[in-house]
């Protein structure tokens, strides 16, 4: 009984990473649709994205208080500098590129082209040396061909589109919109959106690669998490009072689709993904993390088709299957990683070592041993 509870705990633990990353996914694609829907009513990205970072903060806060107490490390000058300048990247720059990406296309293409963030993760925590690659091994063959194909898929689902698969709930919407298809997007604004949301990807990859860093010398997830909350809704409130000069209108909010996307984004995309990526990335990494965003566009596709109407196009199906491929070889060369890195505590030191411990041991004993009959 006691080795079967054991090992059902053990498989639990395993799991954990896994299902924290899918549900951060699933997260992620609830926001897009939402966000989209309010985007479209006339808000302001820079406005939605301080509300959204307020919502975090003040939701965030109190269990931080709490339950960080005893373990949340004296603030220094070089940690909050970390800590602005994760509040930067992520809730100000990434987030407001994403957007304004999000508005020249749809909820969908916006999903899908961040399906280069593993790419660009890998690569940036290969750079600063928290990823381990070696040539000729299979597994970093792998990630590195893995990691190819998410940035290729991506390429197709951006520049090919290939004929409309046809949903019957998605008709009415490409009739209503004259047979441009997807909802008016074409070449050019896709073009657009696609460099504005692959510059907000290399801002998000640099956030999950500091996170990473900083949380070696700042550990409390749950605080980390509220700083930056709090200190990306000053930056983000900055942002927009500059780039929303003399449009007081944009501020008010009602009970509707912009309010939903605030307090929603605000506490499964901010304040708990934020927990959640950093509890995951100290097991896992980073590059374990961003691998699995394309699972965002699966779930985006689905729900935007049947909410906002969106239309399929065969090209970006196409490129999903690449994607999708590519995350399976990532996923499967970071698993043969974390079993490499992570050995029982009794396999640790090889039985070589034991014996030539012992035996070290056993000689210094001797020595003294001698040094006392002599004397």
């Amino acid at each position: 009984m006691t080795s079967q509870s054991s090992c059902g705990w053990f498989n639990f633990n395993r799991a954990r990473p896994f299902i924290g990353v899918v549900f951060m996914q699933v997260g992620f694609a609830g926001m897009d649709v939402l966000c989209k829907a309010a985007l479209n009513k006339g808000m302001s990205n820079y406005v939605l994205v301080v509300y959204r970072h307020a919502v975090a903060t003040i939701v965030m806060a109190p269990f931080a208080a709490i339950l960080d107490k005893k373990i949340r490390p004296k603030m220094t000058l070089a940690i909050f500098t970390k800590l602005m300048l994760l509040g930067l990247l992520e809730p100000v720059i990434d987030q407001n590129l994403y957007f304004i990406g999000m508005k020249y296309t749809t909820a969908t293409f916006a999903a899908a082209m961040y399906n280069v963030l593993p790419a660009i993760t890998f690569l940036m925590a290969w750079i600063v040396r928290l990823e381990k690659v070696n040539l000729k091994s299979i597994r970093s063959q792998a990630k590195l061909f893995g990691t190819l194909a998410t940035v290729a898929g991506a390429m197709i689902m951006t520049l090919v589109k290939g004929p409309i698969i046809e949903l019957f709930w998605t008709k009415a919407a490409a009739a209503n919109h004259g047979g441009q298809g997807s909802n008016g997007t074409t070449i050019h604004n896709s073009i657009k959106g696609a460099l504005m949301i692959t510059a907000g990807c290399f801002s998000w990859s640099a956030f999950i690669i500091l996170q990473a860093i900083t949380m070696k010398t700042y550990p409390a997830e749950l605080s980390l998490t509220v700083w930056i909350c709090f200190l990306g809704t000053v930056e983000g409130t900055v942002a927009a009072l500059i780039m929303e000069r003399g449009k007081a209108s944009i501020w008010s909010i009602n009970w509707d689709a912009k309010l939903m996307a605030a307090v929603y984004s605000g506490v499964v995309c901010s304040g708990l993904a934020y927990y959640i990526q950093g509890v995951v990335m100290k097991d896992r990494g980073p590059v374990f993390v961003a691998a699995f965003s394309p699972l965002c566009m699966v779930i985006v596709a689905i729900m935007s088709s049947f909410i906002l109407a969106e239309q399929m196009f065969l090209g970006r199906v196409i490129g999903a299957i690449v994607v999708v491929a590519g995350l399976y070889l990532v996923v499967w060369g970071k698993s043969k990683d974390h079993k490499l890195s992570s050995p029982k505590i009794d396999e640790q030191i090889s039985p070589a070592e034991q014996t030539k411990d012992a035996g070290s041991n056993a000689t210094e004993n001797f020595g003294h041993d001698v040094m006392k009959i002599d004397v």
